[in-house]
This record gives C-alpha cells, structure tokens and sequence, in this order.
C-alpha cells in the first residue's frame, strides 16, 4: 500500500470513530441520571437509576435494553419485574428528577419576593426551599425519595431571597431593616424584608 491509502484509511478510521464516540456519548446521556417513576406494585412514586452504559452500549445493534441499575425499594425488592420501565418508554426525559423540578418551579412566584420563576439555573444560581415550619432549605439537603412529600409541603424560594434570608439569619446585628422605603409594608419576620439588604 501507498502513503496515500493508509492515510485515507486512517481518516476514515479516525471520523467513524469520532461519531461513534459521539452518538455512544448522546445515548449515554440520554438515560444517564435519577429518575421518579410510578411502582406498578404500589402505585406510589419510584426513585430509580437506569444502567446508562448497558442503554447505550445496546442501542447500537438495535432498540436499547433499559435496565434499572438501582432502585430506592432494593435491596429487598430486587428480584421485582421492572414493570416501572414501561414509564420510561414513554417519557423518559419527564421521568428526569430535574425535569420534575424545572417543571413544578415554572409558573411559581417566589414566596418572599413574589417574582416569577422564569429561567432556572441549576449550576450556579439554585433556587431553595422554604418549609411548613419557615426554614430555608437547600435542594442537597432534600433526599430524593422524599421529593413528592417536599413539593407537596414546600414553597419556593428563588436564589437571590435564599442568600438575602440565609444572610439575615446568620448575621442579624448587620441587617438593617427599612420598612418604609418604597412604601413596601412588613414587619421584622416578613416576607418583604429580602428586598431590602
């Protein structure tokens, strides 16, 4: 062979391997993450996690074989049909616990500052939690099999009124409160207060 066939050769082998690679990393992520599902045997959420690599490893020769990695019902439930994938089928990306999250905050207004939630950003600005008893909490502190039960108690409290509040709370001697600028009405506890540090 010449030159130029091996380096033809080694291009083509070099592009199938790049979109190989690619399309196994899209798959991957496709069904990578945890997930709520409906038990089909007691008909209450699920928190599951999807073998990612077996997906997508199998979705290349055909139509992925979906297993559950983990389940929040095992070790005692292991040997259970894995009916819940059925949800999985159908839609996966709603089943996502952020997809469940991005959904219940929109449309929400913020429980201090009473702004909308409009764009979330999940990295670096996250949105908290303010419970039935009026502490603040953040979403690591939530465990994920108790997510139903918190966004049935829970209020929402955007990022900026999560630092304002948190910082009122740590360190009250360097809060000053004015309740009579902007002709905002409010006591010490109320809601309006982040609106003013």
């Amino acid at each position: 062979m010449n030159t130029a066939a091996y380096i033809i050769v080694t291009v083509l082998i070099a592009s199938a391997s790049y979109f190989g690679i690619k399309w196994l990393v899209r798959a991957f992520s496709r069904y990578r993450g945890t997930r709520i599902v409906t038990c089909p045997e007691t008909g209450r959420p699920a928190v599951v996690e999807v073998n990612a690599l077996h997906a997508s490893l199998t979705s290349t020769v055909g139509p992925p074989d979906i297993r559950l990695e983990n389940c929040w019902r095992w070790p005692v439930k292991e040997q259970c049909g894995q009916e819940c994938l059925a949800n999985l089928d159908v839609a996966p990306g709603e089943c996502l616990v952020s997809g469940v999250l991005m959904r219940w905050y929109q449309g929400q207004n913020c429980c201090y500052c009473g702004k909308p939630f409009e764009e979330l950003h999940w990295i670096d600005h996250r949105p908290a939690l303010k419970s039935p008893e009026g502490f603040l909490k953040r979403w690591d502190a939530v465990l994920v099999e108790n997510l139903s039960t918190v966004l049935d108690t829970h209020l929402p409290v955007c990022w900026n009124c999560y630092i304002a509040q948190s910082f009122r709370r740590d360190h009250p001697d360097l809060v000053v409160y004015r309740p009579w600028r902007n002709g905002i009405p409010g006591g010490v506890d109320d809601s309006s207060a982040s609106r003013h540090l």
